[in-house]
């Protein structure tokens, strides 16, 4: 291993990176990677850091020719996102969110600092018409929320409840 320059925390951190990513974005830190330390081997990339030898030669070769593969079974299968499914009540969901966000800009406003809860985006969807089938379950709605850019927040217990 001294021939890479790589000690094993530096190989251990890049791994766990790798393992951050999904997909293309995987395949060209692994192909990247592959060729600074391993001369470009898929092989040696597998013994070196213990990442599939196909992963990395299929990354060498989106690198080489500019054209990023996708497997038919992510592109076509699969169920719709909630966004996909329901544009009005994600468009609503969006307002809801943005007002939310704008609570703290008064002094007297009670849920300062508090980011919208997936349970509180739900009431309000109830309370803006949608009815209960378009509406997601709560581990669905956050998930929605953070692919949207809306953290989910923590629903405070009695004594913070009182302390404000």
């Amino acid at each position: 291993m001294a021939r890479t320059g790589l000690d094993k925390e530096r190989r251990d951190y890049l791994r766990h990176f790798a393992s951050r990513l999904r997909g293309p974005d995987r395949r060209a830190f692994q192909a990247a990677m592959a060729l600074k330390y391993c001369q470009g081997s898929p092989a040696r990339a597998e013994k070196l850091f213990g990442w599939g030898r196909e992963a990395v030669a299929l990354g060498l070769n989106e690198l080489r020719t500019g054209y990023v593969c996708y497997s038919a079974r992510a592109a076509f299968s699969g169920n719709k996102l909630w966004e996909e499914k329901h544009p009005q009540a994600a468009a609503a969901l969006g307002e809801i969110a943005r007002r939310h966000s704008q609570c703290g800009a008064g002094p007297d406003i009670r849920h300062r600092g508090y980011p919208l809860t997936a349970i509180e985006a739900i009431r309000q969807l109830r309370a803006h018409g949608f009815a209960e089938s378009s509406l997601p379950a709560i581990s669905t709605m956050t998930e929605v929320l953070k692919r949207n850019g809306f953290r989910p927040g923590f629903i405070p217990d009695a004594s913070d409840a009182l302390a404000h």
